[in-house]
C-alpha cells in the first residue's frame, strides 16, 4: 500500500484507510463483531494503516470494537477518534466544553486500549464553545502525551483558521466524493494554504458510487441512508448519469466504478486520504486497488467536463443535519 502524509504534521499513513462506523452504526445492520475483528485485522495486513471511529457510533461501541481489534498490532497502525457530540435525552448534542472533552477523551482511551490516540478529531463545530478554548484543549492534550495530532470534521474555513492559529491543525474530515464537490470551492484551497491534510469520508457517496443501487432500492429505518434525500426513488433515478460516467470510465480502464472514484479523489492532492467504510472483504480489496489505479491528466480533464454536465440531485443531509456543518 502506497503511503501519503497528511499536510505538513508529518503523519504518514496509507493512501487508502478504513471508515469503520457501518461495522457497528447507522447502516441499519448489526454485524458479527468477531467478522468485523476479521476484517479489520484483514486491512492491516493489506496495508491499511489508517482506522477512523468516533465515540458517538454506537455510542461507544465503535471505538471498542477497533480497539479490540487493532490491540495486537497497535504500533503499526493510526487511530482517529471523534468527540464533541454526546447523547442527551435520547438525542445527540453537541458539546465540546473543556471539562466534556477531557471526560471523552479518557473514555476513547480506555476503549480503543491505547495510551495514545493518534488523531483526535473535533467532529461537529460547537456554536456555543469558542474553537479557541477547543484548541486550546487540543493543545494541552497533546502537551500530556494523551493525543499525538487533532482535526476538525465539517468545520468551516473561517473555522479552521482560528483553530491553527492556536494549535496547528494536521487534518480536517469532511465529505468529498464525484457527487459533492463543494469542499473545492474554499475548503481545499484553504488546507492547501496551511499545510492541512484532507481526509474525505463518504467517499464512494454511500455507496452509491459503486453502482449498486436504483430506484427500487429500499433502506431499513435503521439505515441512515432511509432520511438522506439523495436517497429517494427520485434522486437515485436522477444521479444514474454520475454512476454511467463512472461505469464508462470503469471499463477503459479495466476497473470498477468505486476504484475510479477513489482514484479521482486520490489524483486530486497528494495530501487527501479517503476513507471507504465498508463490512465486505471483497469491497475491503476493491478500495486497496485504488491506489493503484492511476487517471492520466487527459482522463481527469474527461472526467471532470463530463461532471460539469451532470447536476446531481438531492440534498446530502436533511435540513436539521447539514445545520451542524460548515461553521
Amino acid at each position: 500500500m502506497k503511503k501519503r502524509r497528511l499536510g505538513k504534521s508529518g503523519l504518514e499513513v496509507s493512501a487508502v484507510g478504513l471508515g469503520c462506523m457501518g461495522m457497528s452504526y447507522a447502516y441499519g445492520v448489526l454485524h458479527d463483531k468477531k467478522e468485523m475483528i476479521s476484517l479489520i485485522r484483514t486491512a492491516v495486513d493489506r496495508g491499511i494503516t489508517l482506522f477512523d471511529t468516533a465515540e458517538i457510533y454506537g455510542p461507544f461501541t465503535n471505538e471498542e470494537l477497533l480497539g479490540e481489534a487493532l490491540a495486537p498490532c497497535r504500533k503499526q497502525v493510526v487511530i482517529a477518534t471523534k468527540f464533541g457530540i454526546k447523547i442527551q435525552d435520547g438525542k445527540q448534542v453537541q458539546d465540546s466544553r473543556p471539562e466534556q472533552i477531557r471526560k471523552s477523551v479518557a473514555g476513547s482511551l480506555e476503549r480503543l486500549r491505547t495510551d495514545i490516540i493518534d488523531l483526535y478529531y473535533l467532529h461537529r463545530v460547537d456554536p456555543i464553545v469558542p474553537i479557541e478554548d477547543v484548541a486550546g484543549t487540543m493543545k494541552d492534550l497533546i502537551q500530556q502525551g494523551k493525543i499525538k495530532h487533532w482535526g476538525l470534521s465539517e468545520a468551516g474555513v473561517k473555522t479552521i483558521r482560528r483553530a491553527h492559529a492556536v494549535q496547528p491543525v494536521t487534518a480536517v474530515q469532511s465529505e468529498y466524493s464525484l457527487w459533492w464537490r463543494r469542499p473545492e470551492d474554499e475548503l481545499v484551497p484553504a488546507l492547501e494554504e496551511l499545510g492541512i491534510g484532507f481526509v474525505p469520508f463518504s467517499p464512494l457517496g454511500k455507496g452509491y458510487l459503486t453502482g449498486t443501487f436504483n430506484k427500487d432500492s429500499t433502506f431499513a429505518r435503521s439505515d441512515f441512508r432511509s432520511i438522506v434525500p439523495r436517497f429517494t426513488p427520485e434522486s437515485l433515478t436522477a444521479n444514474q448519469g454520475l454512476v454511467e460516467l463512472l461505469k464508462k470510465v470503469a471499463e477503459q480502464k479495466k476497473a470498477t466504478p468505486a476504484r475510479i472514484a477513489l482514484a479521482w479523489l486520490l489524483a486530486q492532492k497528494p495530501w487527501i486520504v479517503p476513507i471507504p467504510g465498508t463490512t465486505k472483504l471483497n469491497r475491503l480489496e476493491e478500495n486497496i486497488g485504488a491506489a493503484d489505479i492511476t487517471l492520466t491528466s487527459e482522463e481527469l480533464r474527461g472526467i471532470n467536463s463530463a461532471l460539469d454536465e451532470i447536476k446531481v440531485v438531492g440534498d446530502r443531509y436533511p435540513e436539521e443535519l447539514e445545520k451542524r456543518t460548515g461553521l
